[in-house]
């Protein structure tokens, strides 16, 4: 890690030497580096390193003889509409919300970081993420940007939200904010989990000032990952967690479900791919955080073995967006560029993400996600239980919805690193 944060920054990055810090970076699997210098490098250095990280940059579409899916939206470019297909896949592709590095914002707390330059593309992916989340809750999975009409008074609201400022509810200085106790940091890299964690304790601070009713649960293994494994979809969890977030008012909210995995050791062990390839066709699916040490990438549809993502690496200047500016230029939170990588590079360390409008949508995805877990040949990415009260690993008692379909409770331990 240190030889390639060397290769891109003006000065050495250093491991953290607290007890801490070193803990938290054996758990997330080498993401957690601190960056001891001015974020000042250009949109091309960046993507030159990103390249090195990535592999060389791959854009369109990779096959023109099989299905895409977009967050739980299937095009068959196959067919015989194939090039409607294509625009239509281009069009939901440029409508998801495109969050970056940026420069110019005022400092993030008691620091001098006025940029993320370097450091941010982990926590920009995880704005991506649930810009995403709330841009279904609001306007519907069918919304698309019309570049000729003017913009709609929800859409600004939400990017609103993710303003570079302290004033913003979900921006880069509040996350960090939020997550300090899970290693968050400017001028710092983290890994999944952390990420996780923090937007759980974010969203559940800004309840009242946003009116956002969308409670955050995180999808952990036994005892909250102290034992491995794969992470436990509890049912009674999740209820719990929409009636504490609602404060009692009401029994089930919406809920962002984030499952935070390791799936092997340097890299993503192959029998995991096809199950995460299978997550897109969920229509609750809100993609993957993930890509290579220092280089996250918000992931959001496959086609074969290759993943599409939005990329934050590119540096943009600070826009102001509110609801008041409805000719506001907001062409910088929006990607044309269809960029894909292939699923076999990723680092093991990623996150999914999944949103469930009400109960009943929740109820789909259990019996969805009990499938998956059935047919993973032994390697689920997680499965889903009633309760903690089915035994020790929780798998002996499955949903109810789900009951119909077996879930494998044979251990595999030995790819799975502690989150």
């Amino acid at each position: 890690m240190k030889a390639m944060c060397d290769s891109f920054l003006p000065s050495k990055c250093s491991s953290s030497s607290t007890a801490d810090e070193k803990r938290d970076k054996s758990t997330l699997n080498g993401w957690t580096v601190i960056v001891n210098t001015a974020s000042s490098m250009a949109s091309g250095a960046i993507r030159r390193f990103q390249d090195r990280v990535l592999g060389p940059s791959r854009t369109g579409i990779p096959s023109t003889t099989s299905e895409i899916w977009l967050l739980g939206v299937c095009y068959k470019i196959s067919e015989a509409e194939s090039l409607e297909e294509a625009d239509a896949f281009r069009q939901d592709f440029s409508s998801l919300i495109l969050i970056t590095y940026r420069r110019g914002f005022e400092p993030i707390g008691e620091t001098t970081y006025t940029s993320d330059v370097g450091w941010g593309c982990m926590l920009r992916s995880g704005q991506m993420l649930f810009a995403q989340a709330l841009l279904f809750q609001r306007l519907g999975r069918s919304w698309r940007k019309k570049e000729s009409e003017p913009s709609e008074e929800e859409y600004l609201e939400i990017l609103e939200l993710f303003g570079d400022s302290e004033a913003s509810a979900f921006s880069i200085h509040s996350l960090i904010l939020a997550g300090e106790s899970y290693g968050l940091a400017a001028g710092s890299w983290v890994g999944p989990y952390a990420v996780c964690r923090s937007w759980e304790s974010l969203a559940r601070k800004k309840r009242e000032e946003t009116g956002v009713a969308m409670a955050v649960h995180i999808v952990s293994g036994s005892e909250d990952g102290e034992r491995g494994g794969a992470p436990i979809l509890c049912i009674e969890d999740v209820a719990k967690a929409c009636l504490e977030y609602s404060e009692g008012e009401t029994e089930w909210t919406s809920v962002l479900l984030l499952v935070p995995l390791v799936l092997g050791l340097d890299k993503v062990n192959p029998r995991y791919i096809p199950s995460l390839i299978a997550t897109f066709s969920f229509p609750q699916s809100l993609g993957i955080l993930g890509g290579k040490p220092g280089a996250s990438t918000y992931i959001v549809g496959v086609q074969e073995d290759k993943g599409f993502y939005l990329d934050p690496h590119d540096v943009q200047q600070v826009v102001t967006v509110n609801k008041e500016t409805k000719d506001v230029d907001t062409s910088s939170y929006h990607c044309n560029t269809l960029r894909y990588v292939p699923l076999e590079s990723l680092d093991p360390s990623l996150a999914l993400g999944f949103y469930c409008r009400d109960k009943d949508d929740f109820d789909d995805f259990c019996v969805r996600a009990t499938k998956l877990a059935g047919d993973a040949n032994g390697a689920p990415l997680f499965t889903v239980t009633q309760s903690h009260r089915g035994g020790e690993r929780g798998i002996a008692e499955t949903s109810s919805v789900a009951s119909s379909t077996e879930i494998s409770g044979e251990d595999h331990e030995d790819d799975w690193q502690l989150l």
